[in-house]
C-alpha cells in the first residue's frame, strides 16, 4: 500500500505550480495551514544545496473537527502534508499524504469513511493542477 497520492508535472514554474497547488486546496475545502521550504531549511541547517522543495499543511477544517470529535489523538496525524518538488530533470512532482493509508484503519472504525472522503478530496486536488 503506498502511502502518498502524486503526479509528475512536465517543466513549469515551481511558484505557478503552488499557486495551483493552493487554489485547488481551496476548491476542496481546504486551507494552508503551514508552508515548510525544504530548499532553504536545508541549507541553512546543514549548508546542503536542495532543488526547490515545500511541504504545506493542509486542513479541511470540516473533516477535521470530525476526527478530533471521535479521537483527539488523531491530531498527530493532521494537517495533511502536500509537497511540492522540483525533480533532478525539471519536472515538478506534487505529493499528498494519502489518508486512508495515514488514519483509515486507526481507532474509531468511524474515522475510515471520513479517511476515504479525504482521500478523494485530495486526489480531485493532484488532478485539477496540470
Amino acid at each position: 500500500m503506498t502511502f502518498h497520492i502524486s503526479k509528475t508535472l512536465p517543466k513549469q514554474d515551481f511558484l505557478a505550480v503552488k499557486e495551483k497547488i493552493t487554489e485547488a486546496l481551496k476548491s476542496e475545502g481546504f486551507g494552508v495551514l503551514t508552508e515548510i521550504d525544504i530548499q532553504a531549511t536545508m541549507k541553512k541547517k546543514l549548508d546542503k544545496d536542495y532543488k526547490p522543495f515545500l511541504i504545506l499543511g493542509a486542513c479541511n477544517p470540516v473533516y477535521a473537527d470530525k476526527v478530533l470529535t471521535i479521537d483527539p489523538h488523531m491530531s498527530v496525524l493532521l494537517p495533511c502534508n502536500v509537497t511540492l518538488r522540483e525533480l533532478s530533470n525539471g519536472d515538478i512532482e506534487i505529493s499528498a499524504v494519502d489518508p486512508v493509508a495515514a488514519m483509515g484503519s486507526m481507532g474509531d472504525s468511524s474515522i475510515g469513511p471520513l479517511a476515504l472522503d479525504v482521500q478523494q478530496k485530495l486526489e480531485r486536488v493532484i488532478d485539477k493542477v496540470v
